[in-house]
């Protein structure tokens, strides 16, 4: 009885610990940019911006991995940025699973500016047509 108890003591601590830091956690970002662009903007941003070393990269797959040098910290840590085009916008997707979640927002928030000073206003999007009604092939 009392190595369960301990056994559901530790696994509430190591809960905590997980969730002060950030560690499953991710922010969102919706950009109003192509995925090219927005990956080509992500890259030089991390690399050149913030002077991060990219550990791996891949265009196609429109992924960043990349050590992260927390301020005040000093141990680097990982981290990743994704860029996945949807049907009607581009999503990023900025991952730091060892750190609380606003150094996410912080490095979201720095992205879209980047974005937005580099590439100025976002291309118009165009309006998709409403799909056509299927014709019932049972009534005459």
């Amino acid at each position: 009885m009392k190595k369960l108890w301990l056994l559901g003591a530790a696994g509430l601590v190591l809960a905590s610990v997980m969730s002060a830091t950030g560690a499953s956690a991710r922010v969102e970002g919706d950009s109003e940019y192509s995925k090219a662009l927005t990956y080509n903007g992500a890259l030089r941003y991390l690399r050149v911006d913030m002077g991060y070393e990219v550990v791996e990269k891949d265009p196609d797959a429109a992924y960043i991995l990349f050590r992260y040098e927390p301020p005040g910290h000093k141990q680097p840590t990982n981290g990743s940025v994704e860029i996945v085009e949807t049907r009607d916008d581009v999503k990023v997707f900025v991952q730091l699973p060892q750190m609380p979640s606003y150094h996410e927002t912080v490095l979201r928030d720095g992205l879209m500016k980047k974005l937005r000073t580099e590439y100025g206003a976002p291309p118009k999007k165009k309006k998709k047509p409403a799909p056509k009604p299927i014709a019932d092939a049972g009534s005459d």
